[in-house]
């Protein structure tokens, strides 16, 4: 017998429509140059301390006495500890160290954690919203029928221009509750005060939060929080995901973090003890020499290389928004995110408007329609091309707006 709620979902995944109608645009038109800005994919090699120490790390595994097999599930403490310290003690948050769980990626652990909650736990997700929330939800069967464009049993928070694309507190009961901040898609971000309603919201209506903080790296304005857990009793309500993805060009190399408070305790249980259960169960281990690149970027050295990337992406952000803002478009993000929203000119539609970017000046973006129902006419543009990239696109696409506005 198969999972039934697989039938369910769309066929495929935002990006792989994406990447299909981009290979075949190329391969009809091969003399043209195809500028991507969609996927969140980083550009910029590896920071020059994380190969040093991948290549010290291959010579460990070359001799006996210092070879690495199967490590722990839960990660190594040379790395729990670097992040305890690094991402957390620098911002005020004090954690322990097994507090904090090693993966492959926050993709992966965002979509795993929904295991440790019921079949019937009622979900909410800000709209527009990351895919994998929504997917992996629908696949433990949570999320009802798919009818027209919607769950029919999935709590949407619609984001729009209307509150600044930051998702109101739920009307109705819900267990679970989804948020991105800086938000992929939009590139907003919650204030302290904000945060702290949604903390007191999952305190008040015995809600968990699923925090996720890949972008983390990307904030500049210090009264935006970088962490859940700098909003006072967060550690009972919350779990938080962070990546080394973006921050450190880890795309391909795979690590991430997943913090599961001890204080989150639900009907008696410590769902700290059941995430390690989990992870027991179903997870070797991220490689050895990939922790040990991510613990490189703690070093001195490495965090001044790893903040020269940020930096770099940043750069493409504020080109990106303020080319836009420039042309009269409305845009969100792009100053403490790498993601740029804005509405599609001209009142087109996201993949309308994805089509005519593409046929007319090769540039790739990503339909906001693909990110809910609440996206329709709206898209995303990505900082994480090479700045020469950005700057082409950025000319190709004013170039073309007034086509759109007359």
């Amino acid at each position: 017998m198969l999972n039934t709620e697989f039938q369910k979902i769309p066929a495929s995944y935002l990006f792989s429509d994406i990447a299909k109608k981009v290979s075949e645009y190329q391969k009809a038109h091969p003399d043209k140059q195809v500028l991507r800005l969609g996927i969140g994919d980083v550009t910029l090699p590896l920071a020059p301390a994380v190969v040093a120490a991948l290549h010290d790390a291959v010579e460990e595994q070359a001799q006996s006495a210092t070879f690495a097999g199967y490590g722990p599930e839960q990660g190594y403490a040379f790395l729990r500890e670097a992040i305890a310290e690094g991402e957390y003690e620098a911002i005020g948050v004090s954690l322990d160290s097994d507090e904090v769980f090693i993966g492959d990626g926050a993709k992966s652990d965002t979509g795993n954690i929904q295991e440790l909650f019921a079949a019937d736990a009622k979900v909410a997700v800000a709209d527009p919203v990351y895919p994998v929330y929504i997917d992996s939800n629908a696949m433990a069967g949570r999320l009802g029928d798919y009818e027209g464009n919607r769950w029919t049993n999935l709590v949407y928070l619609p984001c729009n221009e209307g509150n600044g694309y930051k998702p109101p507190f739920p009307t109705e009961p819900v267990d679970l509750i989804y948020l991105c901040y800086p938000n992929n898609p939009t590139g907003t971000t919650l204030t302290r005060d904000e945060l702290g309603g949604w903390v007191q919201y999952a305190r008040d209506n015995g809600a968990v939060i699923l925090f996720d903080a890949a972008y983390r790296a990307f904030i500049t304005d210090d009264s935006i929080p970088r962490s859940i857990y700098e909003i006072e009793g967060a550690e009972e309500v919350a779990i938080e995901f962070g990546s080394f993805s973006k921050t450190a060009g880890f795309t391909g190399l795979r690590c991430s973090w997943t913090v599961v408070p001890k204080a989150l305790v639900i009907d008696g249980v410590s769902v700290n003890a059941m995430w390690n259960r989990r992870q027991a169960t179903k997870f070797n281990g991220t490689p050895y020499i990939v922790q040990k690149a991510a613990a490189a970027i703690y070093s001195p050295e490495g965090q001044v290389q790893v903040q020269e990337a940020v930096d770099y992406y940043l750069r493409n952000a504020a080109l990106i928004r303020e080319a836009l803002l420039g042309a009269g478009i409305e845009a969100v993000g792009g100053d403490n995110s790498p993601y740029v929203w804005f509405k599609c000119p001209g009142g087109m539609d996201s993949w309308a408007f994805f089509d005519f970017l593409l046929n007319n000046a090769q540039v790739v973006g990503t339909p906001g329609v693909g990110f809910g129902p609440a996206g329709e006419g709206q898209f995303r543009l990505s900082a994480f091309g090479s700045f020469e990239t950005t700057q082409e696109a950025v000319a190709r696409l004013t170039g073309l707006l007034p086509q759109l506005s007359a």
